[in-house]
């Protein structure tokens, strides 16, 4: 299905953005709700025990995705999912095309099966602040899953917060200064600290880096030893392309150093001068952003934010212009997978082909 087709499905499906009830086809098979006091995610379940979630997802797709445009979150609840293999299946059922690959990398994680990677291989005791995947690439996932196939034992719940009323909490002159001067992220590689390049861009080769900068408007410097520096420069606020909508759609406050633990913060500062830190972030002319600027930023992500447990077999389907995601510390064992699908090519910058 072309994004066109699908902006006509939403259309004709909705008739607006604006929160309506989509008609369910095959409605006795299945069951929606919300959580307790939440206004997302949109939660799906079986109304028959023996429901083949996959099978019933390939007949319906259409209704997904309606359901999908409307709530910009979906979560798939008691379905018994308890593999990779099925949830890839799933993800394959109700997304167009292949999936992304996780390329210009900023957390870790390891492929477990046909573009379905871990969530993150980030320490359980760390937070990962909220976030939408991929704003600082040129070619960005519309559809982000997960899967939680086995939930910790204490914590681990995966955050999620509507970042078109994030941007809606924010001064407008706030916005209008990041709408103006944009977001520049730099990065520092092969200091010791953070994920190296050749980790990041999956490859030994120097050549092959340059040459995916190049392609995505990225500046790169080779420093001494080895090492790598890239800029740059990114929108901030961004524009659905098949619902219209703006949403805050950036990492200026997560990639920011003053985001990061007080203990994290402290020691990053005390080995690297700011301009080698492995990541940080200013307005799109290199300026500082300011401290109650990011202060403001965090806090609008703090207001927004929905908090839910996992339950083993949940899949959970996010907008991802529209709906950021996060992670809490936790302890025993985890598992949760995550596949990203429908690119979005964002080309208002100037690349070499």
């Amino acid at each position: 299905m072309t994004q066109q087709n699908r902006a006509k499905l939403s259309l004709n499906t909705l008739g607006t953005t604006s929160r309506k009830s989509v008609k369910v086809s095959q409605s006795a098979l299945i069951q929606t709700s919300h959580l307790l006091g939440t206004s997302i995610p949109l939660v799906i379940q079986p109304t028959v025990e023996s429901m083949d979630l996959i099978a019933w997802a390939t007949s319906n797709r259409e209704t997904i995705e309606a359901l999908f445009l409307q709530h910009r979150a979906l979560l798939f609840r008691g379905f018994k999912i308890k593999s990779a293999e099925q949830f890839n299946q799933f993800v394959q059922a109700t997304a167009q095309g292949e999936l992304l690959s996780y390329r210009d990398r900023s957390s870790p994680r390891h492929e477990v099966e046909g573009k379905i990677y871990t969530s993150t291989d980030y320490p359980a005791q760390e937070r990962i602040f909220l976030h939408n995947e991929g704003t600082y690439w040129l070619t960005y996932p519309l559809k982000i899953y997960f899967c939680c196939l086995t939930v910790a034992e204490q914590g681990g719940e995966t955050p999620i917060a509507d970042t078109q009323k994030v941007l809606q909490r924010l001064a407008p002159q706030i916005r209008d200064r990041f709408t103006e001067k944009k977001v520049l992220y730099v990065r520092n590689y092969n200091d010791g600290f953070g994920l190296t390049w050749q980790t990041v861009f999956q490859t030994d080769d120097k050549a092959v880096v340059e040459d995916y900068c190049r392609r995505n408007a990225i500046e790169f410097e080779w420093k001494p030893g080895d090492r790598l520096r890239t800029r740059q420069v990114r929108d901030a606020i961004a524009k659905h392309p098949i619902t219209g909508e703006l949403t805050w759609f950036n990492h200026a406050a997560f990639f920011h150093i003053s985001t990061l633990e007080p203990t994290i913060r402290h020691a990053l500062l005390t080995e690297f001068k700011e301009e080698e830190l492995p990541q940080n972030t200013y307005y799109g002319d290199g300026s500082e952003i300011e401290p109650e600027v990011l202060d403001a930023i965090r806090e609008a992500y703090h207001q927004e934010t929905i908090i839910f447990p996992w339950q083993a077999g949940d899949i959970l389907l996010l907008n991802n212009m529209l709906v950021a995601h996060g992670r809490r510390p936790y302890s025993g064992a985890r598992k949760v997978l995550v596949g990203m699908a429908e690119p979005y090519c964002h080309r208002e910058f100037n690349v070499e082909e």
